[in-house]
């Protein structure tokens, strides 16, 4: 299969009119004798008609064939026209193949040959209308050869930047399909990891106390089964707004939980077995609902992980403000861990970014035993004391 290149440089059918357009203008028999090709002038009449096939290839050789049949006709006292023609042809390709500068010496080059050989072969009348006229000749051929090139060169621009186009609008798709479903994974889990995390602890605690303490494990089962009406009520919200096609509604369909409801989060917590220390110094400060909510998240990822993988089933919370901004600290007793195995979850790390969001910043490790996550969350507004 030919390339794209062989095409453009190769043969053409619209070479066959070219070849016949040169030829008859070398054996057409003018009125004028000066433009007449007999007997040994035919070869320099008809070579060009020979070279024209090849002058997308070799533009500037060819031209210069053109230009020596020429010089070789007016050497006898012939203007040859065939020659001529072929030579505008030879312009054309010049700037056309070669560019602009290399094409625009050529053409004023063979300007000027054709206007001295021109004026050689009239007994040195240089201003000889039917001299000047294949001058002319030459000139449009240039003028057409930029103007073909010019156009070429805008399609490949616009065919580019509509490629480049697509590419992007390409990326751009990939990369909010990514970030949606860093989104539903990271709703899916503050949906779901705490109610699951509740609903575990405390069917351990019914199944250990079913016999000893009925009446513990009965209230284990309530919080169960509480937490499962929860969690499918989250999960059903969460599904609507993923089917929604009304973007306004979002906000109505994702559950907004903050500080608000913090006594009730660590109430719930307490019920489940972790004992909380709650310490408040936040008074005075305004978040935005979307820090509001992000500090709510904060906390109550941390007190999951303090009552699944903590020790001594404790967890100290506190509040308050620095430098414009609310400090979050949670603090348990943990297992020691290697430092192999520090790496963040999918909770936490779900805690940065959405920390990143609001301007907000989180650091959390272990050390000595002890875990403790610690958030810094910018405040709207602080009241002086």
């Amino acid at each position: 299969m030919p390339t794209i290149r062989e095409s453009r440089d190769g043969f053409r059918p619209n070479d066959v009119v070219v070849v016949a357009l040169i030829v008859v203008f070398a054996v057409l028999p003018f009125p004028d004798e000066s433009f007449r090709a007999r007997g040994l002038l035919l070869a320099p009449a008809l070579v060009p008609a020979a070279a024209m096939p090849f002058r997308r290839r070799w533009p500037l050789a060819v031209l210069a064939i053109c230009l020596v049949c020429a010089v070789a006709s007016a050497a006898a006292g012939t203007i040859s026209p065939s020659a001529l023609v072929a030579a505008a042809f030879g312009c054309y390709a010049a700037i056309d193949r070669r560019g602009r500068g290399i094409g625009l010496i050529a053409v004023g080059a063979s300007a000027v040959v054709a206007f001295l050989s021109n004026g050689w072969a009239l007994a040195g009348d240089l201003l000889d209308s039917t001299a000047l006229q294949f001058v002319l000749l030459l000139a449009l051929g240039g003028a057409l050869g930029d103007a073909a090139r010019s156009r070429r060169e805008f399609a490949a621009a616009m065919t580019e930047r509509a490629e480049r186009a697509e590419r992007t609008r390409d990326d751009e798709a990939r990369r909010r399909v990514a970030e949606e479903r860093v989104r539903i994974a990271r709703d899916l889990h503050d949906v779901v990891a705490h109610q699951i995390a509740v609903i575990s602890l405390n069917a351990g605690v019914a199944s250990s106390a079913l016999d000893t303490r009925p009446e513990r494990a009965r209230e284990a089962l309530t919080t169960v089964r509480s937490a499962s009406r929860t969690v499918l009520s989250d999960i059903g919200g969460l599904m609507s707004l993923l089917r929604s096609d009304a973007p306004d509604d979002h906000d109505e369909l994702r559950p907004q939980r903050g500080l608000a409801d913090l006594d009730t989060l660590v109430e719930r917590f307490r019920r489940g077995g972790l004992r909380v220390d709650l310490r408040r110094h936040d008074d005075g400060f305004a978040l935005s609902p979307t820090s509001d909510h992000v500090a709510y998240l904060v906390l109550q990822e941390a007190l999951t992980n303090a009552h699944k993988h903590g020790l001594g089933g404790t967890a100290t919370v506190a509040l308050r403000i620095e430098s414009a901004a609310l400090h979050v600290t949670v603090v348990n007793p943990s297992r020691a861990v290697s430092p192999a195995s520090q790496s963040p979850g999918n909770g936490l790390r779900g805690i940065q970014e959405r920390l990143g969001a609001v301007r907000g910043a989180a650091h959390f490790g272990s050390d000595r035993g002890v875990f403790s996550l610690e958030a810094w969350i910018p405040v709207e507004s602080v009241e002086a004391p």
